[in-house]
């Protein structure tokens, strides 16, 4: 008897956590729909499986793109069992540069994008499903210049603990998974020049239990679980997986 197997959507695919999402889905059997503004990564993913990769170029803050990502994730697929809303991006702002406009920036993509995602997708999500957002260990704990990103992070783990009782009647499971400080591109592209990063970094590695930032295996490897049936108990949590930090 053969199994059928299942269908993971991850969005910001391209690299860093997403990347090592969509590869440790691949390898455990999940057939996989990526999507990211950079094609030539994603192709790099596809190469590994052709058969199992379907890729979709464009940027999630965008209706039309999604709308797309959903009409050729069902043409290909039908349905999808795992939708993980990967893509985001954090930015160095100071309260009083805080606007309207800059917090609609991140906003728009940490918070709207990831659950229009889930939105336009959810009629295809099977019973038995499981969505995950990804927030950030900032949630709870302060760090300066990143009031906007942390907000809009902790709006959606807000957001994922009501979707979690809403969905749960349709057998669709909802959770969110924290990462602390991981060794990604995205710590680059925080706005932040490059002693002062390694200043902050030096910081933060005082403070996590491992001594180092964490990778973005370990990320992918909590995703994995969530999706499992190991996890098939668990509701609108948050997963943390942060080195330790938020507990030194």
């Amino acid at each position: 008897m053969t199994t059928e197997r299942k269908v993971a959507v991850v969005t910001g695919a391209s690299s860093g956590i997403g990347r090592a999402i969509a590869d440790k889905f691949l390898y455990d059997g999940y057939r996989l729909v990526v999507m990211a503004r950079s094609e030539k990564e994603l192709l790099e993913i596809k190469q590994r499986a052709p058969e199992d990769v379907l890729v979709v170029t464009g940027d999630v803050t965008k209706a039309a793109d999604l709308d797309r990502l959903v009409a050729d994730a069902v043409s290909t697929y039908g349905t999808v069992d795992v939708v993980i809303p990967n893509a985001g991006a954090a930015k160095v702002v100071p309260f009083a540069e805080s606007d309207p406009a800059a917090i609609a920036e991140q906003f728009n993509l940490n918070f709207v994008a990831a659950t229009e995602t889930v939105r336009k997708l959810l009629p295809h999500i099977k019973s038995g499903g499981s969505v995950i957002f990804i927030t950030t260990f900032l949630t709870t704990v302060g760090f300066p210049g990143l009031a906007i990103y942390n907000s809009s992070k902790a709006a959606l783990k807000s957001f994922a603990q009501t979707l979690a009782a809403e969905l749960a009647p349709r057998g669709i499971r909802v959770n969110s998974l924290a990462p602390g400080p991981i060794a990604t591109p995205l710590w680059g592209k925080a706005g932040l020049p490059e002693d002062v990063l390694a200043s902050v970094a030096e910081t933060l590695n005082k403070r996590l239990m491992t001594g180092g930032f964490g990778e973005p295996n370990d990320i992918a490897e909590t995703a994995l679980f969530l999706a499992s049936s190991g996890a098939k108990n668990i509701y609108g949590q948050e997963i943390v997986v942060d080195g330790g930090y938020t507990i030194g």
